[in-house]
């Protein structure tokens, strides 16, 4: 469903009313979920999102949180998220050349089953978000901070390529789509906020270790039209991601 939305949204590109701004991106990404107890997790995350492959900065994310497990095929978590984005393209979302700042708060439930080789896990994450908004005299300056709300929607996938699971030094196909919903308030024209698509081909060092690299694709809805027609902005980012999962164990050793 996801996907078929997405794809609907493409086509509607070529109306004509709307104004694309495409970029090449390379996206560098960090996760790791650290085993504090039996049904306990720390996760951490780094995002180090880069236009023109790696030249320049897109945007950044920070994120730790909690994971509870609360059974075999269920987990909930809740954090926090440093967010900043970068002036980049045509009609940046960023004031006068400065980054912009954003906080975020975020709790998800995700439902994890097999079938056969193929594992899927769906994922439903509620954030709120607080905007950095620049002050009129000072662009380094923030004056406010916007609150908003939003709605995420995942659905991953991985596929054994040998046997019946992903084992020690073997590869494994993955891939992921995601929809964002914005809403509230000060929700402006964006409230299909973006979606993104990746897949691509996995590599288990460990199990506890594994590399990722994947095609990258996103269509983003900015938050104001184009001053001048007032047509919506869309940007479409295709690229790659490169992704490490690297997992700890801070339980204590009987």
């Amino acid at each position: 469903m996801v996907l078929f939305f997405a794809l609907q949204t493409s086509n509607g590109f070529a109306q004509g009313n709307r104004v694309l701004e495409r970029n090449t991106v390379g996206w560098y990404t960090y996760n790791g979920d650290h085993k504090l107890a039996s049904r306990w997790e720390l996760h951490t995350e780094y995002q180090w999102r880069r236009i023109d492959l790696i030249r320049s900065w897109q945007q950044s994310l920070a994120r730790v949180g909690l994971v509870y497990k609360l059974a075999d095929r269920v987990k909930v978590s809740g954090g926090y998220t440093l967010f900043v984005t970068y002036p980049y393209g045509n009609y940046p979302s960023a004031n006068a050349g400065v980054p912009k700042p954003e906080h975020r708060i975020y709790e998800d439930i995700s439902l994890a089953d097999t079938f056969g080789r193929l594992k899927l896990t769906h994922r439903f994450r509620l954030e709120q978000r607080w905007i950095g908004q620049s002050s009129d005299t000072n662009p380094r300056d923030i004056a406010d901070w916007e609150y908003q709300h939003r709605a995420r929607y995942q659905i991953a996938a991985t596929f054994p390529l040998r046997g019946s699971t992903i084992d020690d030094g073997e590869f494994y196909l993955n891939a992921f789509d995601e929809l964002f919903i914005s809403f509230g308030r000060n929700v402006g024209n964006n409230v299909f906020n973006q979606n993104r698509i990746s897949g691509g081909l996995g590599y288990q060092i460990r199990d506890n270790f594994r590399l990722e690299f994947n095609y990258f694709s996103r269509i983003l809805q900015h938050a104001e039209p184009e001053p001048v027609t007032k047509k919506p902005i869309f940007d479409i980012d295709t690229g790659f991601r490169l992704n490490v999962d690297y997992d700890l164990d801070f339980r204590a050793r009987k």
